[in-house]
């Protein structure tokens, strides 16, 4: 991924520069070559202040615990307590404001883009650090220390999103077999087994349909019935049956029926990939 970043807002109209009350501000980074990175580019800058610097989450809950933060640069990807498990040991109402800095996949982009104040990509260039502290001057200078209420359910979904399991573990005959999630076909219920289809063949699961689309669902699968549901990817079209209902059809030519309702649903979980 590019260490360019898209800057689909407009730069926040410009506020009065306070050197006499520098914003205090928080860096948390696991990695010490990054905090100096950060230090050195907030030094430029007289009207914030370089409050505290933290190597791993614990050290950034106890910093925020104690308050006078005003804006944290947060690193996602920390080993034991990361960047969602710091915001979640602190109550929302004390959070500061938070610039995301992360080399998370697009959807997490997207997210950060509509709900946190800002986010920074690695590597990033000055001009986008310089955009970051822009907006972060603006909301605390400007509108008085707002926060977005949103962002508390967007760290609850990312984490849900980044806790989905990578592969599934299937025993069978006394071999085990480790399935790859992103190559599974589609998925039906079997009794009290689930049959997971990948590639032509099939493994019984002794698991529940219920169980598995809590997992599973909302990154790449969705439900089609009661009795089965479909990996995204692997659809390749939807097909009007003579009863008004729907069939999906995938990459592979394998038909499922998905009845009457099932356009307009998979229609958006496809659009939202």
């Amino acid at each position: 991924m590019s260490g360019l970043q898209p800057d689909r807002r407009g730069d926040p109209t410009p506020t009065v520069i306070d050197v006499t009350n520098p914003i205090r501000t928080l860096i948390v980074d696991d990695e010490p070559l990054a905090r100096e990175r950060l230090r050195a580019l907030l030094a430029e800058r007289p009207s914030f202040i370089v409050a505290g610097e933290c190597g791993n989450g614990a050290e950034a809950v106890e910093a925020l615990r104690d308050g006078g933060i005003e804006l944290v640069f947060l690193d996602v990807q920390m080993p034991e307590l990361d960047g969602f498990d710091v915001l979640q040991a602190i109550a929302p109402e004390r959070w500061p404001a938070i610039v995301f800095v992360t080399a998370y996949d697009e959807y997490a982009l997207r997210a950060f883009d509509v709900h946190a104040l800002d986010y920074l990509l690695k590597p990033f260039d000055r001009a986008r650090f310089e955009r970051a502290l822009g907006r972060a001057e603006h909301e605390l200078r400007g509108r008085g220390g707002s926060r977005d209420a949103g962002l508390a359910a967007l760290i609850e979904n990312l984490r849900r999103e980044r806790q989905r399991p990578q592969r599934l573990v299937v025993r069978s005959g006394g071999r085990i077999f480790f399935v790859n999630v992103a190559e599974i076909d589609w998925i039906e219920a079997a009794g009290n087994y689930v049959s997971v289809h990948v590639g032509g063949a099939s493994h019984l699961l002794r698991d529940t349909m219920k169980h598995l689309e809590a997992q599973l669902t909302g990154a790449r699968f969705a439900r089609l019935h009661r009795s089965a549901m479909v990996n995204l990817d692997r659809v390749r079209e939807l097909q009007q049956t003579d009863d008004g209902g729907w069939d999906v059809v995938l990459i592979d030519g394998t038909r499922l029926g998905a009845g009457r309702d099932a356009e307009a649903k998979l229609r958006e979980a496809l659009l939202r990939r």
